[in-house]
């Protein structure tokens, strides 16, 4: 052979190898997306990019209510490599490592390669969670379950995933957690959410903790705040009055403040924003002269603040909260919680103003109680009027015999 054809075969080798290194298989915990070129008898056989073939299990989609296996030629999953080939000398790939028991080594490669598993919580105990993974028992501590505590949550007797933080004593010791992964996925799904959030848009959310000012919601690995000014039109005491943890809500987007640093951003909800406005049939519900029954909520200096329905509250002025009396000061008259009977004397809509009065009812008493007062009177005259006169005294001595001769 001549050295050009050596000096060319050496080249086409070295081109070889560098595809052969450009096409490496994949490494052990490695996340891949592949096709299911063959189904066998217990286990299927999937396409991995460039020639390189995997095995996974059957029993990982064998729906456990029916035992019918879902996995058919042409699928396309995503699973993690749990043998890179070096140990069983083919590539092994898991959806979720412990399902249905595990292979050798399969807690050491999940361990040292983070990939999850599953396991099935069995019992609680002081510290924690007894998780039953293949033939091993490992323990999941209190605070390693979820992401943040659930009041009355239970756990026992569901298959959950779970990352392995501590293997020691060949496998006797297993230390397991879920908020890892629960967090590795929210951070996900956040960066998501934060790409698609928008001020004004309209948001579905789980609601997670209640404190006084508000109540978070969980929108997806973003928290949103609903503060307690825009739980509604009516005026809430505490979040609680509205909201419940775990209750499914809709709101919308008020406020965005993204985390320059990558870090967690503020959302601002309003469930306010999407409820009718109680103004827009205030002319109708609350006209001029109308009596209505309200709740006094404020006290002032210059009066008494009364919501007549939530979202719409009327000034009853410190001058029409008694008739009979000056009142310096409306807590001399009513008390913050008190019911009262209002009328409505004024109405701005523009200004979102009603002024209210308690002392109308009175008013018009007093004055029908004076009118009929002056019709008395004037009855007694009238009826004085009529009665005959006596005439004067020269119409008496007139009508005397003496005036005759």
């Amino acid at each position: 052979m001549a050295e050009s054809d050596d000096e060319d075969f050496a080249a086409l080798f070295a081109a070889s190898e560098g595809k052969r290194t450009r096409e490496r298989r994949v490494a052990a915990g490695d996340v891949v997306r592949g096709r299911v070129i063959a189904v066998g008898a217990t286990a299927a056989f999937v396409a991995v990019g460039g020639k390189a073939e995997a095995t996974i299990e059957l029993g990982e989609f064998r729906d456990p209510a029916t035992g019918e296996v879902q996995l058919h030629e042409g699928d396309e999953i995503e699973a993690t490599v749990v043998d890179d080939g070096t140990r069983s000398g083919s590539i092994v790939l898991k959806r979720v490592a412990g399902r249905g028991g595990h292979v050798p080594g399969e807690l050491e490669q999940a361990y040292a390669h983070g990939i999850a598993i599953e396991g099935l919580v069995t019992g609680e105990n002081k510290g924690g969670y007894d998780v039953q993974i293949g033939s091993v028992r490992a323990f999941c501590p209190g605070s390693q379950i979820d992401r943040r505590r659930i009041e009355g949550a239970q756990y026992v007797g569901q298959r959950l995933r779970f990352r392995i933080t501590k293997l020691e004593a060949g496998g006797r010791n297993v230390v397991v957690s879920r908020r890892q992964l629960l967090e590795e996925e929210a951070a996900q799904q956040a960066r998501v959410v934060w790409a698609e959030l928008r001020v004004g848009a309209v948001v579905a959310g789980t609601v997670t903790s209640l404190r006084d000012f508000g109540a978070f919601v969980d929108l997806g690995g973003v928290d949103g705040l609903i503060h307690v000014s825009e739980l509604g039109y009516g005026r809430a005491s505490h979040p609680s009055d509205v909201l419940q943890v775990g209750q499914r809500v809709e709101a919308q987007v008020v406020k965005l403040e993204p985390d320059p640093k990558g870090g967690r951003g503020r959302v601002g909800l309003s469930l306010r924003a999407l409820a009718p406005d109680p103004w827009a049939t205030a002319a109708e519900r609350f006209p001029v002269g109308a009596s209505v029954c309200g709740t006094v909520r404020r006290l002032e200096q210059f009066g008494a603040f009364v919501e007549l329905t939530p979202g719409i509250d009327g000034l009853v002025h410190v001058s029409r909260l008694a008739l009979d009396r000056r009142v310096s000061h409306p807590r001399q008259i009513v008390s913050i919680g008190d019911t009262v009977d209002v009328t409505v004397v004024e109405l701005d809509l523009a200004k979102r103003r009603i002024g209210l009065s308690m002392i109308e009812r009175a008013k018009q008493a007093k004055e029908g109680a004076e009118a009929e007062e002056r019709r008395d009177t004037e009855k007694v005259l009238a009826r004085s009027s009529e009665k005959p006169s006596l005439g004067t005294l020269a119409d008496l001595l007139g009508k005397s015999p003496k005036s005759k001769r």
